[in-house]
């Protein structure tokens, strides 16, 4: 995209961390905002914020692991703005623990919000934005866990890998219509994510879930603000990997590697 002056831009989990980065960034470029979330007190923070550097702001109440919701907040995009420009389906939740401990309520949990949670915004957002012919960017937020598995894990690292792989054939099929995506693949950002069960549905409770089970990652944490300034340039340069930490690289490297060796050690 050339230009975000005057394009719309929604972004679900958008009343903290790398949302509310991202609300901004686009608000200094000209856009106007839609903030959705689950935390109003979060998204009117956000919105204010928005305000404040001179952009317009709207906050929806939105679960994005419920169709019904997301549809709703694509009606009042449509209904407020006349369309959407860039979708950010950055909403996640985060559990540490081994497979072997995970309850049915931690799998729908984070399958609902980290994947549903893409997979609705997509439904509801994205024929609407062929439809209005004037091009666009999905960003998809996914982890470095969508990347590299980690012992303790499993879950999220279950979620985060389809939230890739759902990204790099989305890039393929919107191309023709002139839309972008991008998936973003950070490490440790200095988010509330470790509080995410703040807002988990009593009824997904797992009663079973050991203390002291976080995972601690390798690497920096980065700021919100650094990681939004680099999911803006790849909204600007239509790339589709948005990888925030060169500590990636090695895990990376020695993944593949392990892929080349099965290939080799199977001919």
């Amino acid at each position: 995209m050339d230009t975000l002056k005057e394009r719309v831009a929604v972004v679900t989990g958008g009343a903290s961390g790398i949302g509310r980065a991202l609300c901004l960034a686009f608000a200094r470029e000209g856009a106007r905002v839609v903030v959705a979330d689950l935390d109003e007190p979060g998204m009117a923070e956000t919105a204010a914020l928005v305000e404040a550097v001179g952009a317009r702001a709207v906050t929806v109440r939105t679960d994005v692991s419920r169709l019904d919701d997301v549809q709703a907040l694509a009606d009042r995009v449509w209904r407020d703005f006349g369309g959407a420009h860039v979708l950010c389906n950055n909403a996640g939740v985060a559990i540490s623990g081994g497979l072997e401990s995970a309850s049915h309520g931690d799998w729908e949990w984070l399958i609902g919000v980290n994947l549903w949670g893409v997979i609705h915004g997509i439904e509801a957002f994205v024929p609407r934005m062929i439809a209005q012919k004037q091009g666009g960017h999905i960003v998809n937020t996914a982890s470095m866990a969508g990347l590299i598995a980690s012992q303790g894990l499993g879950v999220y690292n279950t979620t985060k890998y389809a939230v890739v792989g759902l990204s790099e054939t989305l890039q393929k099929d919107l191309r023709p219509h002139g839309i972008g995506v991008s998936v973003l693949c950070p490490m440790g950002v200095t988010t509330n994510i470790r509080q995410s069960a703040r807002n988990r549905p009593a009824h997904l409770e797992n009663p079973q879930s050991p203390p002291g089970s976080e995972v601690e990652l390798i690497g920096r944490y980065l700021s919100p603000e650094h990681v939004a300034e680099r999911v803006l340039r790849a909204v600007r340069a239509n790339r589709l990997y948005v990888i925030t930490h060169e500590e990636g690289l090695e895990p990376l490297r020695r993944r593949f590697e392990r892929l080349a060796q099965g290939i080799r050690e199977s001919q």
